[in-house]
């Protein structure tokens, strides 16, 4: 049985190293390099909505389709996204704790809701009761949106799968669990899972993904920045 490989992990930058440092070379933290497994198991090639592998593409073959952006509520959120909402796409919002991301999504879900689409939201931090509380503030408890309160990443893609939503949000990133890491939830490994995999559900199934991403004391997403380029579109508040 092959020997399983460990790596050295910043959790502020996503620097990794083979061995242990106290301070990180590239972001310049103390003490931030956790120790990781590598994982030994072999990539799986992403699949379309109709569970075909996807294939190479001649260049003359392909139909160019011109996105049809769903406009919010919110004129300063379809500025910030280009016009509006892309299908397919993966959004990430971005803030302080407590700065109103959640509460944000809550009101574009339900405004999403109400245009006729199908909305999840999933949330690793707060429960179902909780979520509809607060919807009735913002006044759209009534839309129609389904609140999925789940941390588990293999659950969260079974029900994805079975509902076939318009809309999902991930409320947050970092709350986000795929059980076959070897790593803490919250993680750089865990965030970098996480965000691929949401990443690969939303370009295979044309289902626009909005995560939420929690902002450190220093002012940078928690996790590694490649979270920040992995995703088509970005708000920072």
């Amino acid at each position: 049985m092959a020997k399983a490989k460990t790596q050295y992990v910043c959790q502020n930058c996503g620097y990794i190293s083979a061995t242990y440092l106290g301070r990180c070379p590239n972001c310049g933290g103390w003490n931030t390099l956790v120790e990781e497994t590598v994982s030994s198991s072999k990539s799986v090639p992403r699949q379309t909505a109709t569970g075909s592998k996807v294939k190479p593409t001649r260049m003359n073959d392909v139909t160019i389709t011109k996105e049809t952006r769903v406009k919010t509520g919110l004129d300063e959120l379809n500025r910030v996204l280009g016009g509006g909402v892309v299908p397919g796409s993966l959004v990430l919002i971005g803030g302080d704790p407590g700065i109103g991301k959640s509460t944000l999504l809550l009101q574009v879900s339900g405004q999403l809701a109400n245009t006729g689409g199908t909305v999840l939201y999933v949330s690793g931090e707060e429960s179902a009761s909780q979520i509809k509380m607060r919807a009735g503030r913002l006044g759209v408890a009534n839309s129609g949106m389904y609140l999925y309160p789940e941390t588990d990443m293999p659950s969260i893609e079974d029900v994805i799968n079975q509902m076939q939503p318009d809309y999902v949000v991930i409320d947050s990133v970092q709350t986000m669990n795929v059980p076959e890491m070897n790593s803490a939830v919250g993680s750089v490994a865990q965030i970098r899972e996480v965000t691929a995999e949401l990443m690969r559900i939303a370009k295979s199934k044309g289902v626009t993904i909005f995560i939420v991403g929690h902002v450190t004391k220093e002012g940078a997403i928690a996790g590694p920045k490649i979270l920040e380029h992995m995703v088509r579109h970005g708000a920072l508040f």
